[in-house]
């Protein structure tokens, strides 16, 4: 046999081992997949591992692998895949004393929950699982089912038994599911325990989200068809990094992150006096979402009788609140907003760096709500980043992603 022969080849996979950084070189992490639809997302979760440097070993559950084949786990990190425990005993391997730096149980149902609860060891993943709980192995878990089940006793009380005992990374609230966090936020929270902090670390954010509702008569109102997804996933953003967040929210349709300080109001004027009020005490940074109202009714005092055949509504300006912001507090990190319809990207950014000066804003987010690309499908958005000096785009991303790269330009420009 030929001398090179011999030698082993390095899987083509590993080529991509600490491109992104080295954070995680030396650290060899255990990531557990359980049976869930969401279980795609944990190969981009490996491969992002990798990317900054560690090892990942992957333990997949039996429902696992009727969903995506143990070789695409294989590809994605070049290490052999658990499937079933052998004599080579796997679990003690991965999961013993100091064999492994982390596990990642990515996605978590809530039937795998409830076997570390309880101490049920019937799968590759629940046996690892237990020998790491034992082994005092750091877990992060990253749950993923349907909402109901989220909010159910017996979830919530193993939640409850297993938090001083390892870690727990949200699910995202959408569609009346708990959707498994993205790969991207399990990536950031790995990061931070090792000790790679974020710069977003408990700083005071304030986010305002949401439409408003502004009153024609006592039942009658004006208002915008705001989701307040792109407001409350950015306030999911920055929770994830570790800040303290006060979420201002109009009468959207999404649920608020429910670890971040909720306030409920419906005009704009009422927005504009929760901002002023929160705003008595030091905040980091501002960012303005909400779709505000630009104007109000001179509103009746009593129902309009719907035997009229016509009549007018008297529009006065509303208030600015992005005018007020740095009036307030003028050191803090101001982000606004601007969207328009069927207009040039040119144009565009011109608009934005208008509004950047006249509100004396650090950095506004622009985009084109009037795009036939926008309205056949409104969960997906394209940005332009506009500050002083540059501009940035996103391409055409889902509003979580979108709420992503907003945060990162944030981050960035507080580095600065």
């Amino acid at each position: 046999m030929n001398k090179k022969n011999k030698i082993k080849q390095k899987h083509p996979s590993l080529d991509i081992v600490s491109t992104h950084g080295t954070e995680f070189s030396g650290k060899k992490i255990v990531l557990c997949v359980a049976g869930s639809v969401a279980v795609y997302k944990s190969i981009e979760l490996a491969r992002f591992l990798m990317r900054h440097g560690a090892d990942v070993n992957c333990v997949l559950s039996g429902a696992t692998t009727r969903l995506v084949k143990p070789d695409y786990f294989r590809w994605a990190t070049g290490n052999k895949v658990v499937t079933k425990l052998t004599g080579d005993l796997e679990h003690i391997q991965l999961a013993d004393y100091r064999q492994s730096d982390l596990i990642i149980v990515y996605p978590c149902t809530a039937n795998m929950l409830g076997k570390l609860a309880n101490g049920i060891d019937d799968t590759p993943v629940s046996t690892v699982l237990t020998v790491g709980l034992g082994s005092k192995i750091p877990i992060v878990i990253g749950l993923a089912m349907h909402q109901s089940m989220y909010e159910n006793a017996a979830v919530l009380r193993n939640i409850e038994f297993l938090r001083k005992k390892v870690d727990f990374i949200s699910p995202n609230m959408i569609e009346e599911k708990a959707k498994a966090a993205e790969p991207e936020e399990i990536l950031e929270y790995v990061l931070r325990k090792f000790g790679f902090s974020s710069k977003l670390r408990n700083s005071q954010v304030l986010i305002t989200a949401g439409p408003t509702i502004e009153y024609i008569d006592p039942v009658r109102v004006i208002t915008n068809k705001s989701t307040g997804k792109t407001g409350l996933s950015l306030a999911a953003e920055f929770v994830a990094a570790g800040a303290k967040v006060t979420l201002i929210y109009g009468p959207g349709r999404e649920l608020p992150p429910k670890v971040a300080k909720i306030i409920h109001i419906e005009t704009v004027k009422e927005m504009l006096n929760a901002v002023k009020k929160e705003m008595k005490k030091k905040f980091d940074i501002v960012i303005l979402s909400a779709a505000a109202s630009d104007y109000i009714p001179k509103n009746s005092r009593t129902k309009i009788k719907s035997t009229k055949r016509q009549f007018t509504i008297k529009l006065q300006k509303a208030p600015k609140i992005i005018d007020q912001v740095k009036k307030i507090q003028k050191d803090v990190f101001l982000v606004g907003f601007k969207a328009e319809t069927h207009i040039s990207k040119q144009n565009l950014i011109h608009l934005a760096r208008k509004k950047l000066k006249e509100s004396n804003a650090n950095m506004i987010v622009a985009n084109d709500i009037g795009s036939e690309k926008y309205k056949k499908n409104t969960d997906f958005n394209s940005v332009i980043i506009v500050d002083s000096r540059k501009t940035v785009q996103s391409g055409w991303k889902n509003k979580i992603l979108i709420s992503k790269f907003i945060r990162n330009e944030i981050e960035k420009r507080i580095k600065e």
